[in-house]
C-alpha cells in the first residue's frame, strides 16, 4: 500500500499540471500524503503538499514518482527516484510517451489501482558511463536511453573507434554513435535506424549516425559487454538520455557498460510489449496497404 507519492510535473504545460492536480485529488482522498517538487510547488498551487528539494535524498522515504508529462519528463524524475530505488508511473501528456504506462483519460482507474496496491514493478537496465582521457577518469554519468557520442563542428564528421571489450571492432568517419539499452531502442536508436528491442531482452545496441563507410549497421551486443568510443580526430560531444553532456577532447574515450543499478517502473496495465508498440506508432495490422484506406 503506497503512503508517500512524489508527483513531478511538466509545468508548462497546461493540461499536464491540470492532470497533477487531478492525481492529487484522488491519492489525497485516498489518504496518501503528497509531496511535490519545490521548483514547481507555485505553479501546481495544491495544498497540504509537502515541497522537496529535487535530490535522490529527498525520495528516500517516498513509495513511488508518480510522472505527469512526456518521456523527458520522466527522464528527469528518473534521475531522482533511480539511486533511491522508488518505483516511476508515467501519465503521457508528451507525443509518443513510451515510458509512461498511464493516459490522461486512464487517471481515476489507475490511481484506483495504485490504491489498492494492484501494481508491478519491472527493472529496466541503465548504462554506466565514464569518460577516460590518457586512462585517468575525467568525467562520469548514466543513461535509461542511450548514451550519444555526436560531432560538434557541423561542416565535418568525427573519427570515431568502436571498441568491444577492449578490442577494437571498427573506426568509423561519422555524425557520432549512439549506445543505448533495449528500453532506449525506441528513442534515438530507433530515429537513428536501429532495430526494436523487447525492454526483457538484456542486450546494448551500437548505431552509428550517418556513417561514411560501407559497413555501418546496427550491431547488439551481450549485457556484460564493455563499448567504448574513442574519439580519433577534432573534438565531440558525450549525451546521457538528451539531458547530461560534456565535451570530448580528442583521444578521449567514453565506456559504456551495463549498470548494477535499474530504473524501476511502475505498471498497473498487464499489456503485452507488441500491443504497445501498435498503440504508439499505430501500426497498421491489417497492412500498410490498407492504411488509410477508404472502401467504396
Amino acid at each position: 500500500m503506497i503512503r508517500r507519492v512524489l508527483l513531478v510535473c511538466h509545468t508548462g504545460r497546461p493540461d499536464a499540471v491540470a492532470a497533477a492536480r487531478q492525481v492529487w485529488r484522488l491519492l489525497a482522498a485516498g489518504g496518501v500524503t503528497v509531496q511535490v517538487l519545490d521548483a514547481e510547488a507555485g505553479i501546481l498551487d495544491l495544498p497540504d503538499t509537502t515541497p522537496v528539494v529535487a535530490k535522490p535524498q529527498a525520495v528516500d522515504d517516498t513509495d513511488l514518482v508518480v510522472v505527469l508529462g512526456g518521456d523527458g519528463t520522466l527522464l528527469r524524475a528518473a534521475e531522482l527516484a533511480r539511486e533511491p530505488g522508488v518505483p516511476l508511473l508515467g501519465v503521457n501528456l508528451g507525443h509518443i510517451g513510451f515510458l509512461a504506462e498511464a493516459e490522461p483519460t486512464d487517471l481515476a482507474v489507475t490511481v484506483d489501482q495504485l490504491l489498492a496496491g494492484r501494481y508491478d514493478v519491472e527493472e529496466r537496465a541503465t548504462l554506466d558511463v565514464q569518460v577516460l582521457l590518457d586512462g585517468r577518469e575525467i568525467w562520469s554519468s548514466w543513461a535509461l536511453n542511450e548514451v550519444a557520442v555526436e560531432k560538434i563542428a557541423r561542416e565535418r564528421m568525427v573519427d570515431v573507434l568502436v571498441e568491444i571489450d577492449g578490442r577494437p571492432f571498427s573506426e568509423f568517419g561519422c555524425d557520432g554513435i549512439v549506445v543505448a539499452t533495449a528500453t532506449g531502442s525506441t528513442a534515438y536508436a530507433f530515429s537513428a535506424g536501429g532495430p526494436i528491442l523487447w525492454p526483457d531482452v538484456d542486450a546494448l545496441l551500437v548505431v552509428p549516425l550517418n556513417a561514411h563507410a560501407l559497413f555501418s549497421r546496427p550491431v547488439v551486443v551481450g549485457p556484460h559487454a564493455a563499448v567504448s568510443l574513442r574519439i580519433r580526430s577534432s573534438t565531440a560531444w558525450v549525451t546521457c538520455d538528451g539531458r547530461r553532456s560534456t565535451e570530448l577532447p580528442s583521444a578521449a574515450s567514453v565506456r559504456t557498460t551495463t549498470s548494477a543499478q535499474p530504473v524501476r517502473l511502475a505498471r498497473v496495465h498487464a499489456r503485452p510489449f507488441v500491443d504497445r508498440l501498435v498503440a504508439k506508432f499505430g501500426l497498421p495490422v491489417r497492412g500498410w496497404r490498407n492504411a488509410g484506406r477508404v472502401d467504396d
